[in-house]
């Protein structure tokens, strides 16, 4: 499909086409971090056809922006957007070329940091985005708003079901939450968001404390018939009042000693029932030939006696 793409310089440039392909890769595609901490996201771009690399930052909700870009084989970078004061003024951010890879670190994190970030790569006529890495900065408190996760942890087999919880408590702000839920696993599979908008259990709810502005509103995110595809690290990201917070996450995990004794029963079972079938489908066979051996005999002597 056609695009219209800001390119290194800040002109806009028509490309043919946009493809996610294996030419651009970010292995991590969650990072967790603290705030003040240091962090950094690496981008691979080995191939030679490449022609300039660049990171976008998008924010849950909102539409990517392009902070940083450098051509192929060149040290020199350039910066766009409001990301400018942070790699020129204060140093905070800083991106670093290398031969093969074009990797972004922040030197202090901010609760803003908290979002997902893509690394691009443009050719002659597409652009090649990678999958991404979400940047989850714990730590991040609010003066007006708190998100809470419950239950922290969570253990679970197959066929069960769960229900998940994500409080956001406000003082200052009112009105619709955006709310997001994604999971993140051991695997190489991105986090993907799994769910917009969580269902609101009831409504949302001033503290009972007389004078108090504070309310709570409660989400949830309900899991049914649980497979071991399920298992994982499940995060609420809470977008209000211009903020984004993230809870602590909720893991569920299944117990692989008890799924090992079930299979071993099962299996137990299942050998079980062999046998027996096998023991009787042979005393079967040993009562037919008994049977069969007598009814030879009886008519041996029935013959005899007619004789």
């Amino acid at each position: 499909m056609p695009s219209w793409v800001r390119d290194t310089n800040g002109n806009y440039v028509f490309y043919k086409c946009l493809a996610v392909t294996n030419d651009v890769t970010q292995p991590d595609p969650m990072v967790v971090t603290h705030l003040g901490r240091s962090v950094s996201l690496t981008c691979f771009c080995p191939s030679e056809m490449i022609k300039s690399v660049l990171w976008l930052k998008q924010t849950f909700g909102q539409k990517p922006l392009l902070m940083a870009s450098s051509y192929h084989y060149s040290q020199e970078s350039s910066y766009f957007n409001n990301f400018i004061k942070d790699f020129n003024r204060t140093k905070r951010l800083r991106v670093k070329r290398a031969e093969d890879s074009f990797n972004l670190t922040f030197i202090e994190t901010e609760p803003g940091d908290s979002a997902t970030y893509y690394c691009a790569a443009l050719k002659i006529n597409e652009i090649i985005i990678a999958e991404g890495t979400v940047l989850i900065v714990k730590g991040s408190d609010s003066n007006s708003m708190s998100v809470l996760q419950q239950p922290v942890s969570e253990s679970v087999q197959p066929g069960e079901s769960v229900t998940l919880n994500c409080t956001v408590s406000t003082e200052t702000c009112e009105g619709e939450h955006s709310v997001y839920w994604f999971r993140h696993d051991s695997g190489e599979s991105p986090p993907g968001i799994i769910y917009t908008n969580g269902d609101r259990s009831g409504q949302c709810m001033k503290s009972p404390e007389s004078g108090s502005p504070t309310q709570s509103c409660v989400y949830n995110l309900p899991k049914r018939n649980l497979s071991l595809s399920d298992t994982g690290t499940y995060y609420c990201a809470v977008a209000s009042c211009g903020e984004i917070l993230f809870g602590n996450g909720t893991k569920l995990d299944s117990n692989p000693l008890l799924l090992i004794v079930i299979s071993f029963l099962t299996t137990a079972v299942i050998l079980s029932v062999i046998i027996n079938v096998i023991f009787c489908m042979r005393m079967k066979r040993s009562q037919c030939e008994h049977c069969a051996g007598t009814v030879d005999y009886i008519l041996y002597e029935n013959e005899e006696v007619t004789m």
